[in-house]
């Protein structure tokens, strides 16, 4: 079986050639401080954020797009690609999605922890190129095409043609920053604690990047900071939005950079056929139009914006010949 993994700070993915996705889960792990085990991986962990024993500790081991706890990432990805392969003893061919300015060492951890759950050859690409094919973008072409890769840990920008990255740039600014900003918000402005999960539901139903109003509201629970009592409260679009204003901010501030970085030519043909927008980050309401008004492009979200990096992972087996920049074999041999 050949598999490809979106490695994301925020959610891992799977998809196996010309079989789509197989496997999507919070990229979160359970440990037992007591037992010195872990204990759940995946959904199962992510539902016992906010409501562990002293005992338990909730680990991300990626943060900002990358490994930042080795033994955690490796127990994960294991723990996942064996739901994958189930009883099956066959070492798959496995290509890593990683963040276009990833570094050696960066690349090392992820690669380790690939060939420690199993893997018999490992490849990596740049989120850019995986997005695209994902997306169904022909970058075989001498044209330029821009994407704009928003994850829960980074925020991937580039400009293709010919199959290569010709500009990139990335950002930490992404979906777990404008949660943080929003639990900050609220804490500060009602004097409320919410806690993560919270944040990331008034996100994802509230979040209105364009011309929020205040009519459309919701209520929000959480634990009042003086009393520490429990408490309810009614939040607008426009909070949400006076929230998150600064990073959405930073992300338009990441594409004009990537502007001035790019040939005439090329952004000639942006012009043309504008941008494409992929990753959950996509998803933020009416984000599409604040880039087109501030940018003066066309802007789309990809069909399938949410699983468009995992999806380019698995079409990559059938273009290998093809992607020489922005892709790369790496012999197992070397890291064991």
């Amino acid at each position: 079986m050949d598999i490809g993994v979106d490695l994301g700070t925020a959610n891992m993915v799977v998809s196996a050639n010309h079989k789509g996705i197989i496997l999507s889960e919070p990229s979160v792990v359970a440990y037992h401080r007591y037992k010195k085990e872990v204990i759940a991986v995946g959904t199962e962990a992510y539902n016992m954020i906010g409501r562990t024993p002293d005992y338990i500790t909730i680990v991300r081991p990626l943060a900002d797009g990358v490994i930042s706890d080795d033994g955690m990432a490796e127990v994960m990805i294991k723990a996942l690609i064996l739901r994958v392969l189930g009883n099956q003893p066959i070492r798959p061919r496995t290509v890593l999605c990683i963040p276009s300015f990833i570094t050696d060492i960066e690349s090392r951890a992820v690669i380790e922890a690939a060939i420690g759950a199993g893997a018999r050859k490992v490849y990596l690409i740049q989120e850019p190129i995986a997005a695209m094919l994902g997306a169904n973008i022909d970058i075989s072409l001498p044209k330029g095409h821009m994407v704009v890769d928003i994850g829960g840990g980074t925020t991937d920008i580039a400009v293709v043609s010919l199959n290569g990255i010709v500009v990139s740039h990335s950002i930490t600014t992404a979906g777990n920053k404008l949660d943080m900003s929003i639990l900050k918000y609220i804490s500060n402005r009602y004097k409320m604690l919410i806690g993560e999960r919270t944040a990331e539901k008034i996100k994802k139903q509230m979040a209105n990047a364009y011309n929020p109003g205040v009519t459309k509201r919701m209520k929000v629970g959480g634990k009042n900071l003086y009393t520490s009592m429990p408490q309810s409260i009614e939040i607008s679009e426009l909070d949400v939005h006076l929230a998150i204003e600064e990073h959405l901010a930073e992300i338009i501030e990441a594409i004009r950079y990537v502007f001035e970085q790019t040939p005439p030519e090329l952004v000639r043909d942006i012009y043309d056929s504008g941008i494409i927008l992929t990753g959950g980050g996509a998803l933020l309401g009416n984000l599409d139009r604040l880039i087109s008004s501030e940018t003066g492009l066309k802007c789309k979200i990809a069909g399938n914006a949410v699983t468009c990096v995992a999806n380019g992972t698995a079409i990559v087996y059938d273009k290998m010949e093809e992607l020489l920049d922005g892709f790369e074999y790496i012999p197992v041999h070397k890291y064991q």
